[in-house]
């Protein structure tokens, strides 16, 4: 370093060389008490920043020395707030994590101290599960380095780590089995082939390493084989996380290491199967399919490891059984044994209450006396048989050798299996068990998402009619509940889609037609929604008007455009988006209930209050615009329906680029965007950049309702002959102004898109059109726009190339604006404007984070300085709030 503190390592930025020199301060006030933090997270902050200069290369201890008296202060005390305290430790493993700082410690015997355990016992501190924590990280951040593991097996600390493997804290516990993994698997030695080059100390130094991690392997091992059976039920935690521990091993071990392992715990793993405990029956299973996969990846499994498994899938508790197959055909193998094991297993249930026969009418199963016992409990029938309907479609896959029987006669008995539950028993089964399932939403649920699945099962194409039997049945049904119907008509699109339709009965096709018209028109918004979702569905399949036949449902969707419920509205608006698609790409020409329903689009995006319904108009114009034919603002218009959605453009992008919703207004650039595609295509400068488009920095947006389709055109030479024209063309229909408003819109995803889409338009247009200008408002972000320019002015940009003149047009909108006290506008040339905004300036600040500035290591350091002043101050009142920047 030098005297000013600045740092010799060219990685280091400016803003870590400021952090550096405010480091002796903010050592000083954690040293001195701890408590004068901004919040409860700046140590692990402040640790996040230490780490990220040790992962760029660099030394603390070179980059900031005053950290060796900080820990020697803090260590020294044990009075310390017990939260820095732990900081501490982990900050130490941070700067031992090399062998240079690990030297420097030792040498001012700070290693020692700062990772004595007996002190921290002997002190009281060890009770609180802060300082434990430190105390493992600590060791796991410097565990990387030799002579680290020497110094952690010379302490003794094997037996302790051991012991906290199974605290009661459980964040403790999960680091302590953290870094037992680490131990093992960082270390274990590697093939000495290729390594002849080797001097003498390194050969050493690699023999010595692992000499010290084969007794790390011993010890531990000896443990595991010791620890893993449990005593009494109170050791059962113990049991858990050694199973976590052995799982993470076995994943991540080399052949000599799993090898070690699994020699050494077979025994005991083989005493736990055989106890059947069933808490411990999926970790059992993580373990052993660990060991399975690895070993079938590489080599014949071990006899071991499929003795295991075998013992696993023939358990007699059935929760146990059925959740071990389960977990066995999850891993995807292919073993023909117990794949047809699992099977038989996972099928079991449904065989016994849907009275299907499903594993063959000559056998019997050795374990179904148990199982029918515990399907008579209804707890446990309901948890069993969702735990095999959630497996039944990937049982319908597997090969016939391993099927005990045709997939449609699974089909068939899910299908059993929901008359059942609806009170409709038909069943041979078990009355007894049946009984548990009646009116189970549970079971309803897990039922038809099985049957959703099983629509893309080998050979069950023709069960069509008994499948929507069923599910109209469900649709029709008055207790049926939301949720349930939602999936039944889940279902149902599922099977269109997959089947031939021309298989389904004209009563069915009626039913259904019946049965929709209710829904829509349900009182619960719940099914009303999932009703009109289901239609838009339909219409996106190509499937609507074979299924429903007399069924309008432009009708049904559009009289749902007046729904009490922002939801239903919204759905609606997407359903007419897909419904109409066809006419869009078709050209074809609208009627008038196609134009009442724009109508009805624009009042909701103008009146509605409900962001949902606002979002879904916009992207109906998206997919308007992206399915009609090309409709280019400087081309003629061809029909009456792009005629009809060029007049509305304006109004959609005026509305939607002032929207409240920052989705909206994204969404709106989205449309922007597609204009500005269909105007300039063909022409040589233009790039698109949705492909380069990030996902929003924040917040959840839905998925693109509508699928967009590329259009193609031949109007490339009109392009690069009149790019005025096209630009004026794009100024009139609002682009120009949509893009303007976003640019300054608080909302960054927004800000982010305009800015993007007007870098390409300035390196599109250039001073080709020189002589296109557009208004800017007086007031909201037309204000903020002309300040920018404004700026530049003062900066020494030419005044006269942005006209100061004021345009007034004597028309009823402007007539409208003066009578709502709106002034009027400054006209602005576009390019001038373009070039004059700043924009690559300003996309570097919109391109970085939120919390760039505030959310850094120097504002936390400056965070800590401040409130520490603040609490010392002696005119501080008592109480007294104070207010930081900490991110």
């Amino acid at each position: 370093m030098y005297a000013d503190g600045s740092l010799t390592h060219t990685h280091v930025s400016t803003m870590d060389r400021e952090c550096v020199s405010l480091l002796p301060a903010v050592c000083e006030v954690l040293a001195g008490s701890g408590r004068s933090l901004p919040d409860d997270t700046s140590l692990e902050k402040l640790l996040d920043w230490f780490t990220g200069l040790t992962k760029n290369g660099g030394s603390l201890l070179e980059a900031c020395p005053c950290l060796l008296d900080f820990i020697s202060a803090v260590v020294s005390n044990t009075a310390s707030d017990p939260g820095v305290l732990s900081f501490t430790l982990k900050l130490t493993g941070l700067v031992a994590a090399t062998e240079k700082g690990f030297k420097m410690l030792q040498e001012s015997s700070l290693l020692d101290l700062v990772f004595n355990l007996q002190r921290w016992q002997e002190a009281g501190l060890w009770e609180d599960p802060c300082l434990r924590i430190g105390w493992i990280q600590g060791l796991n951040n410097l565990l990387l380095h030799p002579k680290a593991l020497s110094f952690f097996v010379q302490s003794d600390f094997i037996e302790p780590l051991l012991q906290l493997q199974t605290d009661a804290s459980l964040f403790v516990a999960s680091a302590a089995n953290q870094l037992l993994a680490h131990i093992l698997i960082f270390f274990q030695p590697v093939s000495s082939a290729g390594c002849n080059g080797l001097d003498k100390k390194e050969e050493d130094d690699g023999r010595s390493q692992t000499s010290i991690h084969t007794a790390v392997v011993l010890t531990i091992s000896q443990y595991l084989k010791e620890s893993l059976v449990p005593k009494e039920n109170k050791q059962l935690h113990q049991s858990l996380q050694i199973l976590k521990l052995l799982a993470l091993l076995l994943t991540q071990a080399g052949p000599p290491l799993r090898d070690k392992l699994l020699q050494t715990v077979s025994d005991p793993l083989e005493e736990l199967v055989a106890a059947g405990c069933s808490q411990l029956t999926l970790p059992l299973m993580d373990v052993i399919l660990a060991a399975y996969s690895r070993d079938t990846d590489e080599r014949a499994p071990d006899q071991r490891v499929t003795r295991l498994l075998s013992s696993m899938l023939n358990i007699n508790k059935p929760s146990g059984l059925i959740h071990a197959a389960a977990a066995f055909l999850r891993r995807g193998h292919r073993d023909t044994v117990h794949t047809a094991r699992a099977v038989r297993i996972l099928l079991l249930p449904l065989d016994i209450i849907a009275g299907q026969t499903l594993l063959g009418t000559n056998t019997t199963d050795e374990h179904l006396s148990s199982m029918l016992e515990q399907l008579k409990g209804k707890t446990s029938c309901i948890s069993l048989i969702c735990v095999c309907l959630t497996n039944t479609p990937q049982v319908t896959l597997m090969p016939s050798d391993v099927l005990p029987c045709p997939p449609d006669l699974i089909v068939t008995a899910v299908l059993s299996l929901l008359r059942i539950c609806s009170g409709v028993s038909s069943s041979t089964g078990c009355s007894e068990v049946c009984r548990n399932v009646i009116g189970s939403g549970k079971v309803q649920k897990c039922a038809l998402e099985a049957l959703t699945a099983l629509n893309s099962s080998p050979g069950v194409k023709e069960k069509i009619n008994d499948v929507f039997a069923v599910l109209i049945k469900y649709l029709d049904d008055p207790d049926s509940d939301p949720t349930v119907l939602h999936k039944s008509y889940q279902a149902l699109v599922k099977w269109s889609v997959r089947t031939d339709l021309s298989l389904i009965t004209d009563q069915l096709r009626q039913d259904l037609d019946e049965v929709v018209k209710k829904r829509v028109c349900d009182m619960h918004w719940e099914v009303r929604d999932s009703t009109v979702e289901f239609l838009g569905h339909l219409e996106e399949c190509d499937v609507s008007e074979a299924l429903l036949g007399g069924c309008c449902t432009t009708h049904l969707l559009k009289e749902a455009l007046q729904d009490t419920e922002s939801y239903v509205r919204a759905s609606a608006v997407s359903a007419l988006a897909k419904t109409l698609a066809h006419s869009w790409q078709q050209g074809a020409a609208l009627g008038q209930e196609e134009g009442e329903i724009v109508s009805r689009l624009l009042e909701i995006l103008s009146q509605d209050t409900e962001g949902f319904s606002r979002r879904a108009v916009v992207q109906y114009f998206i997919a308007w615009f992206s399915s009609s034919p090309s409709h280019s603002p400087q081309l003629s218009v061809a029909t009456s329906c792009t005629s009809l959605l060029m007049q509305c453009v304006p109004s959609v992008l005026s509305q939607g680029s002032a929207d409240l919703d920052w989705e909206v207004k994204v969404h709106t650039l989205e449309l922007v965007e597609l204009l500005m595609d269909e105007a300039f295509l063909g022409h040589r400068r233009y790039k698109k950049t949705s492909d380069t488009h990030p996902s929003h920095p924040y917040g959840v947006v839905s998925n693109q309702a509508f699928t967009l389709h590329t259009h193609t055109g031949q109007h490339t030479d009109g392009v690069e002959s009149d790019l005025a024209g096209v630009l004026n063309n794009l100024v009139e229909l609002g682009v120009i102004s949509a893009l303007l408003s976003g640019l300054v819109d608080c909302d960054r995803p927004v800000g982010l898109r305009a800015c993007r889409l007007l870098i390409t338009l300035r390196e599109t247009v250039a001073d080709d059109a020189v002589g296109v200008s557009c208004e800017l408002p007086d007031r909201g972000w037309g204000l903020e726009i002309r300040k920018i320019l404004g700026l530049k002015k003062s900066a020494g940009a030419r005044e006269a190339d942005i006209a100061g003149k004021r345009s007034f047009n004597d028309d009823s909108e402007d007539r409208s604006a003066l009578k709502d006290g709106v002034t009027d506008g400054v006209v602005v040339g576009v390019c001038e404007a373009l070039r004059s905004l700043g924009l690559d300036e300003r996309l570097d600040v919109l391109t970085q984070s939120s919390d760039h500035v505030h959310n850094s290591p120097l504002s936390l350091l400056q965070d800590i300085l401040t409130a520490s002043a603040a609490h010392t101050r002696p005119d501080a009142q008592a109480g007294e709030e104070v207010i930081v920047d900490c991110y």
